[in-house]
């Protein structure tokens, strides 16, 4: 028996899928297909993209009926920036590309976070892969002692939108300590409002795996924020997050910007 969802208390509006705003972008770091399909039977309204992180995807044996499960339940898969950056040094983009179009992949990925990758190099792998994919170009490195610029943030992401990206990845990685974040996981609000400020929000995916992060940014812009290397796991609790239904956000009164 399927429980009918409540409707007795008031909770902030939220967008529907399929949506461009309010994103909720998950992490899979090498989870089995046979544990993805009954999550998504809990969560799948509330996640949006699945990316299949690094370069698992190039290994996993059960990736086609993954894929069958996301596409199943309205989930977008992406692949990792790192397993495109690998395609690139060896000269293998075309190859790659084919091979996420015949798996039926909708979204890829394209960073510059390992590879010895100019910015001209990641513009022309952005729009190549526009012309096939959705697109989420990252920005930011991935090296915690890099210095981290607003203004040079902005701009790359405005180049990387201009040469196609749907949406600009703003770098944190699954430990949420570098890029957008400084050691200790505190977020860098002047990156991220010249970030917002160039592209806008609904157009910015902020990767924010702790749960404080996403809870200072969901205070900062409200309910419908872009939010990326969410744990699967995790997928319930960031929306009632997001909602006012956890101690973080309960009294928040958080609005949209």
């Amino acid at each position: 028996m399927v429980n009918a969802m409540p409707s007795f208390l008031t909770l902030p509006a939220r967008t529907a899928k399929p949506r461009r705003r309010g994103i909720t972008h998950v992490l899979d770091k090498g989870m089995p297909v046979a544990e993805v399909a009954p999550l998504l039977g809990v969560c799948g309204d509330y996640v949006d993209v699945w990316k299949l992180g690094w370069g698992t995807a190039y290994l996993d044996p059960g990736l086609a009926e993954k894929l069958a499960v996301l596409d199943g339940h309205g989930v977008l898969a992406c692949l990792g920036g790192t397993l495109l950056e690998v395609a690139w040094q060896q000269g293998a983009v075309e190859p790659y590309l084919d091979w996420a179009g015949e798996l039926g992949f909708p979204c890829v990925e394209v960073s510059c976070g390992v590879a010895a990758m100019s910015v001209t190099d990641k513009r022309e792998l952005v729009e190549l892969a526009a012309e096939r994919f959705i697109v989420l170009a990252e920005i930011g490195v991935k090296d915690a002692d890099a210095t981290v610029s607003p203004s040079a943030w902005a701009a790359d992401a405005t180049a990387d939108l201009e040469a196609g990206a749907t949406w600009i990845v703003t770098e944190g990685r699954e430990s949420g300590t570098v890029g957008l974040f400084d050691p200790t996981g505190e977020v860098r609000s002047d990156v991220v409002d010249a970030v917002v400020d160039a592209v806008g929000l609904d157009t910015t995916v902020f990767e924010a795996p702790l749960k404080e992060q996403q809870a200072w940014l969901i205070r900062r812009f409200g309910p419908d924020v872009n939010l990326a290397n969410v744990a699967p796991s995790d997928a319930l609790g960031l929306e009632a997050l997001r909602v006012g239904l956890r101690a973080d956000t309960f009294d928040s009164r958080v609005r949209a910007r």
